[in-house]
């Protein structure tokens, strides 16, 4: 089967530890014409929200707590009459954007449904203690936030990040997959397993 996946990409800002960056994002939309779940809610709801026409939206799943991806979650949420999730490993940078606000969990291995397929939830900690990625297996996709770009792992220099941890989740869980597998990325361009599983060895030298 064939997913329906459009991109969006918002743009705003980033901050953390006391610095600010301009950032473009990919939101991604996974589903048919009729439904669909939100990956991320980056910088401009107005933006999704025409994306999302007049499907139903029955999730958006956030794959981590940076506020550059959360920035638009409680709006978007209302607006879509959709629930927002978060991993409760990310509760603490969720707070720092949304305090008082409540996501829901998100828990390894958890399956989410849309459009006759599944996505599952693959917990993929070092750039965040509660990073996700979703795997839509029939489509030969991963969504993986910012545990994965195009050219190696995602920032490991700030607060809750860990370099170790993330190419432990990059090799184990992700590296894993079929080397055909689409990776759709949380920032930049899209890449695949296979273009990404030989540079391992290397990332790990470079250390960041």
């Amino acid at each position: 089967m064939s997913l329906r996946i459009d991109r969006v990409v918002t743009s705003g800002t980033f901050s953390l530890d006391g610095g600010t960056w301009d950032v473009d994002n990919n939101v991604w939309l996974v589903g048919d014409d009729s439904e669909v779940v939100i990956i991320d809610a980056a910088h401009s709801a107005d933006a999704i929200i025409e994306a999302v026409g007049d499907r139903n939206v029955r999730a958006i799943v956030l794959t981590h707590g940076h506020n550059d991806h959360v920035t638009v979650a409680p709006e978007l949420s209302a607006a879509v009459g959709a629930p927002m999730l978060l991993h409760p490993g990310d509760r603490m940078l969720w707070d720092d954007t949304h305090p008082g606000i409540d996501p829901g969990d998100l828990a390894d291995g958890q399956r989410l449904s849309v459009a006759g397929t599944e996505l599952t939830v693959i917990n993929t900690p070092g750039h965040s203690p509660g990073s996700i990625c979703l795997y839509a297996p029939e489509d030969g996709t991963l969504f993986s936030g910012d545990t994965l770009f195009s050219g190696g792992p995602g920032a490991t220099g700030r607060s809750h990040s860990h370099f170790p941890t993330i190419i432990e989740s990059i090799r184990d869980r992700i590296l894993t997959l079929p080397a055909e597998t689409s990776v759709r990325t949380g920032h930049g361009d899209s890449t695949s397993v296979g273009d990404e599983a030989p540079h391992l060895e290397e990332w790990i030298r470079r250390g960041h």
